[in-house]
């Protein structure tokens, strides 16, 4: 297993850093060409400028191999911005520059919907089936998840509202669990998308399945 972190804008190092409790150095990758993109199994989009981040993934030619990648079910765990860039759609912002999106995942975000820079602020989040006590979670000029449709399930709520989804095997998030030191998220998210073969044989013998 190879895990990249896409590196073109945003909280590569915060991630590449939470990476490291979870997966072997070794097996961490920066992804920020094409050919690096065809490596891993597995890919964290980081929080940035969305607008930024998907002009950058054009001009790099990693557009289109990344909507490839996309649709063949490439594990992927999108914080923030990187939450924008998958969502099926945009509300518009009051400057009317909203990012294209891969439209990937069944929901509506409006971009910095929590507030401005001074409006960030942490919380706990109850994420679905998460060990332990509430995750610390860290909104920072965060999208807000406006409506969330039948592609998408909710797993991570701070008191009602959802600001976590899970689309096959996307998670995207409003905050940044890379920046709240706890490495839950990432290992849970891993996990799941590569389950030990114990795992497997339980998940074989659950109902339903």
């Amino acid at each position: 297993m190879k895990v990249g972190v896409l590196a073109l804008q945003g909280d590569v190092p915060e991630h590449f850093r939470a990476l490291r409790h979870v997966v072997p150095h070794e097996r961490l990758l920066l992804v920020r060409t094409p050919e690096e993109l065809a490596t891993v199994d597995a890919l964290f989009l980081p929080g940035g400028e969305s607008t930024t981040i998907a002009r950058l993934l054009e001009n790099g030619g990693l557009w289109r191999p990344l909507a490839r990648r996309l649709g063949e079910g490439l594990p992927v765990l999108a914080t923030c911005a990187g939450l924008i860039l998958l969502a099926r759609e945009i509300a518009p912002s009051p400057s009317g520059r909203d990012p294209p999106t891969f439209q990937v995942v069944d929901v509506t975000v409006r971009r910095n919907d929590y507030g401005t820079q001074r409006e960030s602020f942490e919380g706990p989040v109850r994420v679905d089936r998460l060990e332990g006590p509430p995750f610390p979670g860290v909104f920072i000029r965060s999208p807000r998840i406006l409506a969330v449709g039948g592609g998408a399930t909710p797993i991570a709520w701070v008191e009602n509202e959802v600001v976590g989804v899970r689309a096959g095997t996307i998670w995207g998030l409003t905050f940044h669990p890379e920046l709240s030191g706890d490495p839950r998220v990432h290992r849970k998210f891993l996990a799941e998308a590569f389950p030990a073969p114990s795992e497997k044989r339980a998940q074989a013998r659950r109902p339903g399945r």
